[in-house]
């Protein structure tokens, strides 16, 4: 199934143009533009990100497919079904007292069971990587992977914690697409880095507003 979608995606996934020795494909292409602009919006608390995020996902499921990445080719299928939630969440998601979601932060306690929780995962679906796929960077795969799942949490429920989960999940994420030459990638998830300290910033200072 997965090579016949592959197929019918090949137009997407042709080179358009080389960039240090790699070639860049309009799927490539149209998710960086997509995704800076998800982050942007994502920043301001709007909810237009998530749709943004939906196509994207898709773009960059396909890519990463293609490359033999798929920790993060199935990351993409876990956010596109994620994003529509936390579209429903932003608009029209409330806490226990019925009030509309607000940009807040997670107890010490809470943090913990994140961190915790996510270390955990990492050997698990690094071992399925290493044991049902052909994939030859199963642990470096699958870290931003469980990361990439907290953050996307975290950014639903609008905790400020998703930002420095972002960060740590980006800095990871440019040494795995090193290693597979996807260059264009590497300047996105760079900039992702820059964006989510930003971020991280800007919703400190919105900390109790609800946004969206």
């Amino acid at each position: 199934m997965l090579d016949s979608l592959l197929q019918a995606a090949a137009p997407l996934l042709t080179p358009l143009f080389s960039l240090w020795g790699s070639a860049v494909t309009g799927a490539e292409l149209v998710a960086f533009v997509l995704s800076l602009l998800m982050v942007v919006a994502n920043m301001r608390v709007h909810p237009v990100a998530w749709p943004l995020a939906i196509i994207s996902s898709a773009l960059y499921g396909l890519l990463f497919a293609h490359f033999k990445l798929f920790g993060e080719a199935g990351l993409q299928v876990v956010f596109i079904v994620g994003a529509f939630w936390g579209w429903h969440q932003w608009l029209k998601g409330r806490h226990d007292d019925a009030k509309a979601l607000k940009v807040s932060r997670l107890s010490p306690r809470q943090r913990l069971t994140a961190l915790l929780a996510t270390l955990a995962a990492w050997p698990v679906l690094a071992w399925l990587l290493n044991t049902h796929t052909s994939s030859d960077v199963a642990w470096l795969d699958a870290l931003p992977t469980v990361g990439s799942l907290a953050g996307q949490l975290l950014l639903a429920q609008k905790r400020i914690e998703n930002w420095p989960t972002w960060v740590a999940v980006n800095v990871v994420s440019v040494a795995l697409f090193a290693t597979k030459g996807l260059w264009l990638t590497v300047i996105l998830y760079s900039l992702f880095t820059l964006m989510a300290l930003q971020g991280w910033r800007a919703w400190k200072r919105l900390e109790g507003q609800s946004h969206g």
